[in-house]
């Protein structure tokens, strides 16, 4: 009885917000609330603003998409600063046709749909109301109501601009139905809806032979002809185009450029005057965002043919490139996994990371520096710190290649290939080198891959391999330290206690034997040659430890494990190498005994109950393990 108590609430919310009263009646609500005039990309607008916007290192993220679109931040930055702000304010952008611009499965159409479906729920909130004249098959703005000579008197009044002109059927209704007294003019609040062809339009281009200019601008409905004695009698038109059902809020215009020039040329008007033709009327004002995407062969044949250049300067063009970080990439592929029927296979931890560390080398161009190779600059892309570069190298890099992003391998044919492997393999459970040997396999049967880039997509697999190689090595490693932090801890105690007498010219004192002794200086170097810190550069390490403890202190805070991470990674790296002899025999004998068996059980609980494997993933890693210490 839930939902269907769910489904009487939703149906009491629904009453309680529908809105109607006279136009007076309109104007007061207008004192009260003066933003439900406002146009269609302010309301798109406010509600991205709405929803959250924060800062972090100096770019903006916008919450709106931030459960949807991955790793698309500067992109969503730009066209929210650069477009829907500046639109908002009635600058000349709102005259433009939005065209975003980018590869297959980039995330154009869910941007798009996220607006419309933004919209309709932005409509059913006290902000995002909007309201129209009752009846109107366009949704027509009440404002325009308002006779041109009274505008100015009007905006002296509310400080509310008014654009467009009331439209033919309003016009004739507004004689015959109210006899000229706008007062009385009823309106009503509306709810933008997709479904219902509420203020939200979808025109989708078919053969242009047979493909009517009406279904964009509405046609005569010649049965009432005889009824009203005209073919330009408002009455007799059919005002149900794409163009007119938006009004008030935005048409998604699906494979603009592949478009018979006839459809287009409606757009010059409308977007850059605010109205069009239909029929033997007078010009038709509407107020709605027309949001087009294409990608970047098309978009580049449009420019190039001279014949479009009237739409050419009435286009703002938005690149919406794909994800470039490994972290953003694996979400996607977690997301659209999530919502299939196969989310309950079990996909052992780094899979998808793995697979996304081949996907975004497909993506990402070679460097022109020489000291940095296509690895690393996946790594400083994800936010990950690597040794001798910084975030001025990572703006540098972005530099490089403007265009970076706009080729590459897709996440759907990623998604494919991990779908074919949980298919195809009977166990419920996946690992990285299944998913790379399905990745491998697919590249053959990819249409639109050419023999010059399936060389380099092999060699990102086996790079994406080699990756894997180290974390999974690592993995195991961390799963056999019995008690692993508490080891680690010990290790970085006496580290840290070497390195404060070394800086300080001070003996420590033996636990044992209470005799004085120099600092390790062998233990030390064991520790820190695992990140490579030379001889030349371990004093100065040495220091930025000790100054790094000082800074803690002082803020009371303690100075532990995780408090530097280059030492964290060095610690880490010198249990793995004391341990190495230790996993590579228990894990590589075919026949263990009672001893290593035990450890081998430890290491799979500790694997199932801490770093997230099944039982079946868990002997996988460590069996591949074992053959890769002992190559």
């Amino acid at each position: 009885m839930d939902i269907l108590k769910k489904l009487e609430q939703h149906r009491h919310m629904e009453q309680r917000l529908k809105w109607e009263g006279t136009f007076s009646e309109y104007l007061e609500l207008l004192k009260e609330k003066p933003w439900v005039a406002q146009t269609a990309h302010s309301r798109i607008y406010n509600m991205i603003k709405g929803a959250g916007i924060e800062e972090v290192n100096g770019r903006k993220t916008y919450s709106f998409f931030s459960n949807n679109l991955y790793g698309l931040e500067e992109a969503l930055e730009r066209l929210v600063e650069e477009y829907f702000h500046p639109a908002a304010k009635r600058l000349d952008v709102k005259k433009r046709i939005l065209l975003l611009m980018g590869p297959v499965s980039g995330g154009k159409s869910t941007l798009v749909t996220m607006l419309k479906r933004g919209l309709e729920a932005y409509s059913r909130n006290d902000e995002g109301a909007i309201f129209a004249i009752k009846g109107c098959p366009m949704h027509e703005d009440p404002l325009h109501l308002i006779p041109i000579h009274l505008r100015d008197d009007f905006y002296q009044e509310y400080g509310i601009r008014i654009e467009g002109n009331l439209s033919p059927l309003n016009l004739m209704r507004l004689e015959q139905e109210y006899n000229g007294k706008i007062e009385d003019v009823l309106v009503e609040r509306i709810f933008l809806s997709e479904d219902r062809r509420v203020g939200i339009g979808t025109f989708s281009p078919s053969d242009p032979k047979s493909q009517d200019i009406a279904d964009l601008t509405g046609s005569i409905d010649f049965s009432t002809i005889a009824q009203f004695g005209s073919e330009s009698d408002p009455r007799a038109y059919r005002f149900d185009g794409e163009l007119n059902k938006a009004n008030r809020g935005m048409m998604e215009f699906q494979e603009m450029l592949k478009c018979d020039e006839k459809f287009l040329w409606h757009l010059l008007s409308l977007t850059q005057e605010g109205n069009f033709k239909a029929g033997r009327f007078a010009l038709i004002s509407a107020d709605e965002l027309i949001i087009a995407h294409t990608n970047e062969t098309e978009y580049r044949s449009f420019i190039s043919n001279k014949k479009n250049e009237a739409l050419h300067s009435r286009i703002i063009v938005m690149p919406i490139p794909y994800n470039l970080r490994v972290t953003e990439e694996e979400r996607i592929y977690q997301k659209m996994i999530s919502e299939s029927d196969v989310a309950n296979v079990h996909i052992a931890p780094h899979t998808l990371r793995v697979a996304a560390m081949f996907t975004i080398l497909t993506r990402l161009k070679e460097p022109k520096r020489g000291d940095i190779d296509l690895v690393k600059k996946m790594r400083l892309y994800d936010g990950e710190l690597v040794e001798g570069y910084n975030q001025v190298d990572l703006d540098e890099l972005k530099k490089e290649h403007l265009d970076e992003g706009m080729h590459g391998i897709d996440p759907r044919y990623v998604i494919n290939r991990i779908s074919s492997t949980i298919i195809r393999k009977e166990i419920p459970s996946i690992n990285a080198l299944d998913v790379l040997r399905s990745l491998k396999d697919g590249l053959d049967q990819h249409p639109s891959i050419s023999n010059e880039d399936r060389e380099r997509y092999m060699n990102f697999i086996s790079i994406a391999r080699k990756e894997y190689d180290d974390i999974a090595k690592n993995e195991v490693q961390k799963a056999f330290v019995y008690s692993y932090e508490e080891s680690a801890k010990t290790l970085m105690d006496n580290y840290l206690d070497n390195v404060e007498a070394y800086c300080n010219k001070n003996k420590l004192r033996d636990p044992l034997t209470g005799e004085e002794m120099n600092p390790d200086e062998k233990l030390m170097r064991s520790i820190e040659e695992q990140i490579g810190i030379s001889e030349n550069a371990k004093k100065a390490f040495r220091e930025e430890i000790l100054i790094r403890i000082s800074a803690y202190a002082r803020k009371g805070k303690r100075f532990d494990y995780n408090s530097h991470e280059r030492l964290k990674e060095a610690i880490q790296k010198k249990l793995f190498s004391d341990l190495k002899d230790v996993v590579k025999i228990t894990t590589s004998t075919k026949t263990p005994d009672e001893r290593q068996l035990k450890k081998i059980n430890d290491v799979v609980s500790r694997l199932i109950d801490e770093y997230g494997y099944n039982s079946t993933s868990a002997n996988e890693l460590l069996r591949y393990v074992g053959s890769l210490l002992n190559r």
